[in-house]
């Protein structure tokens, strides 16, 4: 087996799996050699790159009582260090409360942990508190208080993440590939490849996971209103679902997105209109502090494709023909940016038992 001095990773694409996976592979190999590889990079806007159009905030849809949790809180007390270290504004994460209504019975609408039955992160978010009748809006059923999760900026938060990546000696290079055999042809070196190409391993000739799919999420940015925003909101009929509605106000100046949609399939990259009509109205009566529909000062329509995938994300090793491990990491859908961490952890968890493997051979 290679010392970590002599290894040589690839990553394939540069949004917040892949930056992120690129730095926790420095952190456990900070001798080795490691590049990214992708057609896109933090500062494009473009429908193939899903990152940038992100709400983003962490409200975990795990409920599998396992990996999917535990990601989700790696991510949550690696954001809560970047906070308590005074990096929040320079990262773009910052702490704020979450207010949620259901428009369903708690048992259905998809936030019950497997096997315990409870909400797993009720700690984690320094507690909830359930909503009096009330406080609900109309043709709510129960409603949530979380006392402190958090909000990012994408844009900052990206852009910190490329210089991270770029401080820390990790090379970058922008280049489009049309299957894993022409990266490995192009770095025949290499010690293992990881893949975080998202909606991109659809495409892959060599991959061609057809167990992903477009979720298409319309949002709409605009200006921060001058009665401030307390707090983050999200009224939904279940914990995942098409008519989500929802607020969050970035940090550092990042403005106020307004969400949103959940389109499965469905690869149009244009604003729909009359959407965009619906998601102000349902977000004006979400949150009182926005005003009216008409009051709102829009900044742009965004678009974003969310890379789901039937069983969930892919986080495994696969063997390459000439014994070239390649480690998949994607497939995150809408909980790319609070599952992060903790997958690119796994990923570094894989990697290692994979060299030691081939070390054996």
């Amino acid at each position: 087996m290679a010392s970590k001095d002599e290894n040589k990773f690839v990553v394939l694409g540069a949004g917040v799996i892949g930056l992120s996976t690129a730095l926790a592979l420095r952190e456990a190999y900070p001798s080795s050699t490691i590049t990214v590889v992708a057609k896109h990079f933090p500062g494009d806007r473009s429908i193939e790159y899903t990152s940038p159009w992100a709400g983003a905030n962490w409200s975990s849809m795990a409920t599998d009582n396992g990996p999917l949790e535990g990601y989700d809180r790696v991510t949550f007390n690696r954001f809560a260090k970047m906070v308590e270290e005074g990096l929040g504004d320079v990262v773009g994460v910052g702490r704020m409360g979450l207010r949620v209504f259901f428009d369903a019975e708690i048992e259905q609408v998809n936030v019950l942990s497997q096997g315990t039955g409870k909400i797993w992160y009720e700690e984690l978010v320094g507690g909830m508190r359930y909503l009096e009748k009330g406080e609900l809006p109309d043709g709510a059923v129960f409603g949530v208080d979380f006392k402190s999760t958090f909000r990012l900026n994408t844009q900052v938060y990206l852009n910190w993440l490329q210089q991270q990546v770029i401080e820390k000696g990790i090379k970058t290079v922008r280049r489009h590939y049309q299957s894993i055999k022409a990266i490995l042809e192009d770095y025949p070196h290499t010690t293992a490849l990881v893949n975080c190409s998202a909606l991109g391993s659809l495409h892959l000739e060599d991959v061609k996971d057809t167990n992903l799919y477009p979720t298409r999420g319309q949002t709409i940015l605009v200006a921060e209103p001058k009665v401030p925003i307390e707090r983050m909101y999200l009224r939904t009929p279940k914990r995942v679902d098409p008519t989500v509605a929802y607020v969050f106000p970035r940090p550092n100046g990042g403005g106020v997105v307004l969400g949103g949609s959940r389109q499965d399939n469905d690869w149009s990259a244009e604003p729909d209109m009359s959407l965009a009509q619906t998601i102000m109205e349902r977000c004006c009566a979400l949150c009182p502090e926005l005003g009216k529909p008409e009051d709102l000062q829009v900044i742009s329509h965004n678009v974003g494709l969310r890379p789901s995938r039937k069983g969930g994300p892919r986080i495994e090793v696969e063997r390459w023909a000439g014994g070239t491990p390649v480690v998949h990491n994607y497939g995150h859908a809408g909980a790319g940016y609070q599952s992060s961490w903790g997958t690119a952890n796994r990923v570094v968890e894989l990697v290692g038992k994979a060299l030691e493997e081939k070390a054996k051979l």
